[in-house]
C-alpha cells in the first residue's frame, strides 16, 4: 500500500493542475501565460457627487440667466442687447453710471443743408431706454432724411415732439456727474449746445483709434460694430436708440483697457497743467518784481540808486551868438554842485570856449 501523500504536495498538485490549466501553447512549445485584463480607469473612477453648494451655485445662475444676461459681456449677449432682446430688472432700468447718447437730425434752411436736432435717445449701461424724445422744430422742416433718420412728419405732430429748451434740459440733468459714452460725441453735444467734462467723456470714435483697434481715424459706427461684434447696423433707417446701445456695447468690450488708456492720458495732462501752473507762476512773480521798475520810468526817473543823481544826461546845448552864451536844457554837470573854489569856474566852462574872433569855430555853434 503506498503510502498516503502529504497535505502540502496535494495542495502542489492542484495549483499545477490549475496553472497547466490555463495556460497556452504556441507554435514553437513554449508555454505563454495569459495576459491580465487592463481595466480602464474612467470606468474604475467614478465621478464624484456635486456638492451641495456647487449645486445650489448652480441653480442660481440657471434661475438668473433671464434678466442678468444684460450683464453679460459676451458678443452673443451684447447682440442682443443692440437688437433689443434683453429683459431688464427694475434695478436694470435705472440710469447709472454710464449713459450712451445718439441723435438724429433733419435738414432745414436753403435746400435742407443746414442739420437741426430733431431726436435725442439715452441708454444706460445694460442697454435699458432712460431718455428717448422728439424735438419740436422752430423752423420749416426741409428734408426729414427718413431714409437715415428714421424721423418721419407724424413725430413731430400730436405733442410727441417737445421744445428745444425743454429737451436741452433734461439731458443735463441726465448728463450731470454721469460719464457720457458716444461714437463722436462731440457732434451730438453740440447739436445739443451742451458741454461735458473730458474725464467724464467716453469716444468709441476716439479710444478705437488710440488703443489701435482701428487703423482708421474717424471710424464709422456701423464699421466698428461690425469689427467687435459681428452685426450689422445702419443697412437701413438709423435708430437713434439702437446706436447708443451698439455705441454702449462697444465700450463694455474695451471698457476695461480704455479706461487704463484715460487713465495714463489724464495722468500726462495733469503733469502739463502742473508745468504750465509753475511756469505762470514764476511770470507773475517776475511781473510783480519789474512794477517798481515800471513805475519809476513812468514818472520819468531814471533807473538806479536815487534816480542817478549828479550824473549829466548829456542833453544841455551851447549856442555862443557873438560875445552872449545861451544854455539850452536842464542838464548838469557833476561840477555844477561841487562846493569850495573853483566850482563857479567849473560850472561855466562855456566862458572858457573861444570866439568866433579867434578863428577856431571849435566847441561853438554860430547862428
Amino acid at each position: 500500500m503506498p503510502p498516503s501523500a502529504s497535505s502540502n504536495w496535494l495542495k502542489l498538485q492542484k495549483v499545477c493542475r490549475y496553472k497547466a490549466k490555463n495556460q497556452t501553447i504556441n507554435p514553437t512549445g513554449k508555454t505563454k501565460a495569459p495576459k491580465r485584463r487592463k481595466h480602464d480607469k474612467t470606468t474604475r473612477e467614478k465621478s464624484p457627487s456635486p456638492t451641495p453648494s456647487q449645486s445650489s451655485h448652480a441653480q442660481h445662475e440657471d434661475s438668473e440667466a433671464g434678466p442678468s444676461s444684460a450683464a453679460d459681456n459676451s458678443p452673443k449677449s451684447l447682440r442682443k442687447m443692440v437688437e433689443g432682446h434683453v429683459v431688464f430688472t427694475e434695478k436694470q432700468r435705472q440710469p447709472g453710471k454710464y449713459l450712451a447718447v445718439d441723435c438724429e437730425m433733419v435738414g432745414v434752411g436753403l435746400e435742407g443743408e443746414e442739420s437741426s436736432l430733431a431726436r435725442v435717445s439715452i441708454v444706460n449701461f445694460y442697454g435699458a431706454t432712460v431718455l428717448d424724445e422728439f424735438v419740436k422744430q422752430r423752423e420749416r422742416v426741409v428734408d426729414y432724411r427718413t431714409q437715415w433718420s428714421g424721423i418721419r412728419p407724424s413725430d413731430m405732430v400730436n405733442g410727441a415732439a417737445k421744445p428745444f429748451a425743454e429737451v436741452q434740459k433734461l439731458v443735463a440733468e441726465l448728463l450731470e456727474n454721469r460719464i457720457l459714452v458716444g461714437h463722436a460725441v462731440h457732434n451730438d453735444l453740440k447739436a445739443l449746445l451742451l458741454s461735458h467734462p473730458y474725464p467724464l467723456t467716453r469716444d468709441t470714435q476716439v479710444l478705437a483709434f488710440k488703443s489701435k483697434a482701428t487703423k482708421s481715424k474717424r471710424i464709422a459706427l456701423r464699421n466698428l460694430v461690425k469689427q467687435e461684434l459681428d452685426l450689422t447696423i445702419q443697412s437701413g433707417e438709423h435708430s437713434s436708440v439702437t446706436d447708443a446701445r451698439a455705441t454702449m456695447a462697444v465700450y463694455r468690450i474695451h471698457k476695461k483697457a480704455w479706461d487704463k488708456l484715460l487713465g495714463a492720458f489724464a495722468r500726462t495732462d495733469a503733469l502739463s497743467l502742473a508745468v504750465a501752473g509753475k511756469r505762470k507762476a514764476e511770470e507773475e512773480d517776475e511781473e510783480e518784481e519789474d512794477e517798481p521798475r515800471k513805475a519809476k520810468k513812468a514818472k520819468g526817473v531814471l533807473p538806479g540808486p536815487e534816480g542817478r543823481k549828479g550824473v549829466s544826461s548829456g542833453l544841455s546845448t551851447v549856442v555862443r551868438r557873438g560875445s552872449q552864451v545861451h544854455i539850452k536844457g536842464k542838464g548838469k554837470g557833476r561840477g555844477a554842485s561841487g562846493a569850495g573854489g573853483g566850482g563857479e569856474d567849473k560850472a561855466q566852462w562855456w566862458a572858457q570856449l573861444p570866439s568866433s574872433s579867434s578863428g577856431t569855430k571849435k566847441g561853438s555853434i554860430k547862428l
